[in-house]
């Protein structure tokens, strides 16, 4: 078994002992060098870093193929990668670049095809001077999101 097939099943075996645990991330560099970045519906604390990380380096033979391994949690400023990501964060404000624009919105909806961002602008009024603020929304397919991450917004 190759050694990147041997460390997903293994992952496998591991997630699916925690569901609502799952794989964001997994790099295996030329000097067997393993990152596994999780995440989890609930979030992700030590303890689930620790039980994957023991999965891992119980079953494989450093005799066999020496390695080094790091687990972690997707941290805040990461990236969202996955429709689960977007679900677990509906209600957050996310900061979403596209090809040609920036938006910073509060997610509202996420299917598997597109989610759905709505903020306040201010614009000119229809009639008259001054401006005035209106609820923008946009529905966003995953194709057109170059990134996409949760701002933290501190009261």
């Amino acid at each position: 078994m190759v050694f990147r097939d041997k460390i997903l099943s293994l992952l496998e075996e591991v997630l699916q002992e925690n569901p609502n645990l799952f794989l964001v991330d997994l790099s295996i560099s030329d000097s067997y060098k393993i990152t596994v970045t999780l995440d989890g519906d609930t979030g992700v604390n030590l303890q689930d870093c620790i039980a994957v990380s023991r999965a891992i380096d119980s079953n494989l033979d450093r005799e066999e193929q020496d390695f080094s391994l790091e687990v972690a949690s997707a941290g805040v400023s990461t990236p969202l990668k996955m429709v689960r990501q977007y679900k677990k964060n509906i209600g957050r404000t996310l900061k979403v670049k596209t090809a040609t624009e920036i938006i910073e919105a509060v997610l509202e909806q996420v299917s598997d095809e597109h989610i759905t961002l709505s903020w306040h602008a201010r614009e000119p009024k229809k009639l008259g001077k001054g401006k005035e603020t209106v609820q923008k929304t946009v529905t966003l397919p995953y194709l057109e999101i170059k990134e996409a991450i949760v701002t933290i917004i501190f009261n």
